[in-house]
C-alpha cells in the first residue's frame, strides 16, 4: 500500500521531498568532516620541535618550486594571449578553481558519488568539472546550500569525449563496472584502428575538449587493452584509472565564469 500510495504522489512533491531531505542531511554528513580536521589540527600540535623544523624545510622547498611554475604559467599564458590576439582565435572559456573537501562516499556506490563540503554558497555549478593531482575524477551531478554531489569517472553513467595524448581524434569514455574497493577501471569505444594499446606499453587517455566541459588535456587514465570491436571498424578497450581516486579527501572544482557580456551597441567581429 505504501508503495501504491508513493506512485500516486505527483512528481513536484517527490522532487521537493528528496531535496528537503538532502538539504536536512547535509549538516549530519559536514559534523564528521569538520570533527575529523580538528583531530587532525590537534595531532599536528603533539609533533617534536625537529618534526617542525623539517616540514618547514619542506614547505620551503615546495614553495620555492611551486614560485617557478607560477612564474612559467604566466609566461605561457601571456604567450597563449599573444598569439590569440595575432591569429584572432577565440579565447577558451576560463575556469575558477575551487578547492574542496571530501565528506563521504557511500559503500554502496563506492565507484560511483562522493559528497564535497561546499555548495551553492560558494557558486557551484551542476555539470562543473572535478578534479585532483591525478586528474579527472567526475562532475557535479546535485548542488545543495553547503554540500555537492559528485558524480565520479568510474560510475557507469559517466560518459565523456577522450583522445589519446598527442592525438587529436575523439574517442569515447565510459565508467565501468567496478567493485568496491576493487582497481578502478573503465572502458573505451570507437578507438581507431590504428592504436594499440598493452599493459606492457599503455597509452596515456585525456579529455579532448569536446562538449565543452572539460578543458582539453586533463588526464583520464591509461588504455592498457585493445581489440577489434564486432562491427570492425573501430576497437574497444579497457582503461586502468588513477587508483589514488578511491582515497580522496580533496578535489578542486572548476567552475566555469561566465563570459563577459559585450555593452550595447559594440560591434561584434
Amino acid at each position: 500500500m505504501v508503495v501504491i500510495a508513493w506512485l500516486l504522489v505527483p512528481t513536484a512533491v517527490k522532487r521537493f521531498s528528496r531535496l528537503t531531505f538532502f538539504e536536512v542531511q547535509a549538516p549530519l554528513e559536514l559534523a564528521p568532516s569538520y570533527v575529523r580536521d580538528l583531530q587532525d589540527y590537534w595531532s599536528l600540535r603533539t609533533r617534536s620541535q625537529n618534526d617542525l623544523i623539517e616540514a618547514g624545510r619542506d614547505l620551503a622547498r615546495l614553495t620555492a618550486s611551486y614560485e617557478l611554475r607560477v612564474q612559467e604559467n604566466g609566461e605561457l599564458r601571456a604567450e597563449v594571449a599573444r598569439l590569440e590576439s595575432l591569429l584572432s582565435l577565440p579565447t577558451f572559456n576560463s575556469y575558477r578553481p575551487e578547492p574542496a573537501r571530501v565528506v563521504r562516499r557511500d559503500f554502496n556506490g563506492w565507484w560511483q558519488r562522493l559528497v564535497i563540503r561546499k555548495g551553492r554558497n560558494y557558486n557551484l555549478t551542476v555539470g562543473a568539472p572535478v578534479i585532483f593531482s591525478g586528474g579527472v575524477v567526475g562532475r557535479i551531478a546535485e548542488v545543495g546550500a553547503y554540500t555537492a554531489v559528485v558524480e565520479m569517472i568510474t560510475s557507469p553513467g559517466m560518459r565523456l569525449a577522450a583522445s589519446v595524448e598527442g592525438d587529436q581524434r575523439p574517442i569515447s569514455y565510459q565508467g565501468g563496472l567496478n567493485a568496491a574497493f576493487a582497481a578502478p577501471r573503465g572502458v573505451v569505444e570507437f578507438v581507431p584502428l590504428d592504436l594499440f594499446a598493452a599493459p606492457n606499453s599503455p597509452q596515456k587517455l585525456v579529455t579532448s575538449g569536446l562538449g565543452g566541459v572539460f578543458p582539453p588535456g586533463l588526464i583520464i587514465g591509461q588504455m592498457v587493452r585493445l581489440e577489434p570491436s564486432t562491427d570492425g571498424l573501430f576497437k574497444s578497450g579497457e582503461v586502468q584509472l588513477d587508483p589514488r581516486l578511491s582515497e580522496l579527501a580533496e578535489v578542486t572544482v572548476l567552475v566555469p565564469l561566465a563570459p563577459e557580456i559585450p555593452p550595447v551597441g559594440t560591434p561584434r567581429p
